[in-house]
């Protein structure tokens, strides 16, 4: 994905502010020299981080005339506005190498002895992993394919098939669940509201019936 960004020469808190009250949006870009400040349109970021591309992939930037390629860091939002306040940029080369959250794509699941037969929930328990990789090999997102999903069965992180040269950044020995496959509850029936009362025990004598309400004393 390309976008372009304007270099910014004011900083400050309210040089800040006179740039977002102008539609524009104060950022930052490092990594690979020295850090600069830029500035960009407002709408168009917007726009551009509902896009999960946007998040887990390499980005052009055109910043004076030059394209440079980077990565989306971190961004900050308005406590209750659609506002962007405030976005970062790592600068990115062939001998980067990234540790980066990317989504996962599911699919097959319908298809899967689970579902289909077993008639199972599958819960997807988490939707992105974190991997560690050249900037050049990071993929948009990881697909996972759930065909062979089974009843009981619990998919974990270390079981996802990754692309070639990318590792799971693991947490000590955490192993976290991704998507399991939960077989559906049997209900207890309920015993018929009109149902007989149970016979009195052997030598017992039946209850005497309680007198109603409405009768009247003689």
């Amino acid at each position: 994905m390309k976008f372009v960004a304007y270099e910014r020469t004011l900083q400050g808190t309210g040089a800040s502010r006179r740039l977002r009250l102008s539609g524009k949006v104060p950022g930052i870009v490092y990594g690979a020299g020295e850090p600069k400040t830029i500035e960009l349109d407002h709408n168009a970021l917007y726009f551009a981080l509902k896009k999960e591309a946007f998040h887990s992939s390499i980005l052009e930037m055109d910043l004076a005339g030059a394209t440079q390629k980077v990565l989306l860091r971190d961004f900050q939002m308005h406590a209750w506005k659609q506002q962007v306040l405030h976005v970062d940029f790592q600068r990115v080369d062939d001998t980067t190498r990234l540790h980066k959250k990317v989504p996962l794509h599911f699919s097959g699941e319908e298809n899967s002895v689970a579902v289909k037969t077993d008639k199972c929930l599958v819960s997807h328990v988490a939707n992105e992993i974190e991997i560690e990789c050249l900037a050049t090999q990071l993929p948009e997102f990881i697909a996972v394919d759930l065909s062979g999903l089974t009843k009981g069965q619990s998919l974990h992180a270390t079981d996802i098939q990754l692309p070639a040269g990318i590792k799971l950044v693991r947490h000590g020995s955490l192993n976290p669940v991704i998507v399991a496959a939960t077989p559906p509850k049997v209900e207890a029936e309920e015993a018929p509201a009109d149902a007989a009362p149970a016979a009195p025990a052997k030598g017992g004598k039946p209850a005497a019936k309680a007198p109603a309400k409405d009768a009247k004393k003689k």
